[in-house]
């Protein structure tokens, strides 16, 4: 893990091991993937985006007060209870935002979705 990782933890540092976990298992399953740290969002792209790990910027009612949201881009909305918000901002491309507040919710059906939008960007 690089410092820019770290630090970016630095405004909400119970969250680190929920980026850790998912990191781990981001670097396993798309090794060729680069890691972007900017101010409000860690990206893991190829050749596009495909996964976005942003910290909540105000406190959501309902939220966990410690979290990390995991954002990707899929072709079609995804309805699960799972997504906390969806939205289209192109047609066809859907983005979703999926609240990761245990380490256990970094499991195989969100590594599903993120292999669909890792597929999915690197055919836009």
């Amino acid at each position: 893990m690089t410092t820019d990782e770290l630090m970016f933890f630095n405004r909400m540092p119970g969250a680190l091991s929920l980026y850790e976990t998912l990191s781990e298992r981001m670097r396993a399953a798309f090794p060729d993937a680069d890691i972007t740290v900017r101010k409000t969002q860690i990206t893991f792209r190829e050749r596009y985006g495909f996964a976005f790990v942003s910290l909540p910027i105000r406190r959501v009612k309902g939220w966990p007060e410690v979290c990390i949201i995991v954002s990707f881009g899929l072709p079609a909305r995804m309805e699960s209870p799972r997504i906390a918000v969806a939205v289209e901002p192109y047609p066809n491309r859907w983005t979703h935002h999926v609240i990761v507040q245990s380490e256990d919710e970094v499991n195989g059906e969100l590594m599903a979705w993120l292999e669909e939008a890792h597929t999915f960007a690197l055919i836009k």
